[in-house]
């Protein structure tokens, strides 16, 4: 606006400088073409009674005619009589600021014994006038404007400042461990997105925090069954009435429970690894058979004890390009699922080819099944199908967990087919 209001001013001065100047070219113009005194009168005619005056000299600076009678103006334009030797229309004062007048000097030349000058003077009056008066106008202008951006500042505010800061709020709550977090629906812009991301945070650690719950009383749950019956059996089997059978049945008991612990700290630890990203899967090509023929002979001795038969199936020696340890920990998780759900005199296959450049394992026993609508929560940690069965059966609700992480730390997948009564089949592709 500054810059607009001074070009605007230094514009309309030029503007009066100009209109100053032809005026003055007019009457010099017609001066020199009708040089009498008749014409000298009616020149200062034009201008009397008018914001300007004129002033009209021979060549020796005397006044000739002048539209003011009073000549006020005498003692100001002989301030310039001595730089009257020109030949040219020019402004000879443009100060409009400080002085009553601008002036301009017209030379007029009729003969060479008849020449000298017209001198128009301008009253700066109008010119400060019209200068306030556009003050005024920017002044207002300027209110107005502040008005406006104050106005369009009020509604940024409410607009991006105010979701802003609900949404600053919102998260201090979720730090504080208060989920329940109600911010406004705005559009699809980003802010619309930052809300939306905030809501799925606090919904994300709101669950987080209760399966964090959930796994610390599982977890809790898990090792106070095991420990009561270590403690309980170990205060029995130090009793000295007890039989040798009967202490034997006890310490048998009392092992067993403590191998379930060993494997239940074992599977935790694996998952905390995983939670941590602190466990490496270093991938390399090694040939199926021998891989597999050596966790089958490992695992051979657990499934002949319980009268199940295990049969490998691998009619290809292929390679597989995956780490071997972790792949070996997958299925011998599966393979111990199977040998703890199936019944006497059952069946369990482990099945391994090549299919589309990948490889693909899986493992199928005749057990007891899994409910169609608990199957896709069988991957959670610590989910157990029909909790007392899974006890009985002595499962922890963690070796399938440890599976598919390790699995999709591979980039592979595993899926699952099972049915009542009628077995499963876990299939790992990789």
């Amino acid at each position: 606006m500054y810059y607009l209001h001074q070009n605007m001013i230094d514009n309309k001065i030029e503007e009066e400088f100009s209109l100053l100047l032809a005026n003055g070219a007019n009457h010099r113009d017609v001066l020199m073409e009708h040089y009498s005194d008749t014409t000298i009168k009616h020149i200062v005619l034009m201008e009397k009674n008018g914001n300007r005056e004129v002033m009209i000299l021979d060549k020796t600076g005397t006044i000739i005619g002048s539209s003011d009678k009073s000549y006020m103006l005498q003692e100001e334009y002989q301030l310039f009589v001595d730089d009257f030797n020109r030949d040219k229309d020019e402004i000879l004062v443009s100060d409009w600021r400080n002085l009553p007048y601008i002036v301009s000097v017209h030379p007029y030349k009729v003969e060479s014994n008849q020449s000298g000058f017209v001198l128009m003077f301008q009253s700066t009056n109008s010119i400060n006038q019209m200068v306030e008066d556009m003050n005024m106008h920017f002044v207002i202008s300027g209110i107005i404007g502040l008005i406006v951006l104050f106005l369009v500042y009020a509604l940024l505010s409410k607009v991006l400042t105010r979701p802003l800061i609900r949404m600053k709020e919102a998260t201090e709550k979720l730090s504080k461990g208060d989920f329940e977090v109600n911010l406004p629906r705005l559009g699809n812009d980003e802010l619309g997105d930052l809300s939306k991301s905030i809501h799925k945070l606090a919904k994300d650690l709101e669950r987080l925090k209760k399966e964090r719950n959930e796994f610390l009383a599982s977890i809790a749950h898990e090792l106070n069954t095991p420990l009561t019956y270590l403690i309980g059996y170990s205060k029995v089997a130090i009793r000295e009435e007890l039989s040798e059978g009967e202490r034997k049945y006890y310490l048998k008991i009392i092992g067993e429970e403590s191998d379930r612990m060993k494997d239940l700290m074992k599977n935790l630890l694996d998952l905390a690894r995983m939670d941590e990203n602190s466990f490496t899967v270093s991938k390399e090509h090694f040939f199926a058979k021998p891989f597999l023929e050596s966790i089958y002979k490992f695992v051979l001795p657990s499934f002949d004890i319980k009268e199940i038969k295990l049969n490998l199936v691998c009619e290809s020696n292929f390679q597989i390009y995956a780490d071997s340890i972790r792949l070996e920990q997958v299925i011998l998780n599966l393979l111990d699922n199977a040998l703890k759900y199936s019944s006497e005199n059952s069946e369990v296959v482990l099945n391994a080819y090549e299919k589309d450049g990948k490889t693909v394992i899986s493992v199928t026993d005749t057990g007891i099944g899994i409910p169609s609508d608990e199957i896709e929560y069988i991957f959670e940690k610590l989910y157990r199908v029909e909790k007392s069965r899974s006890r009985a059966y002595g499962g922890s609700g963690i070796g399938l967990a440890v599976v598919k992480e390790l699995v999709e730390a591979h980039g592979g997948t595993i899926e699952v087919k099972s049915k009542i009564g009628q077995g499963s089949t876990f299939k790992i592709i990789i």
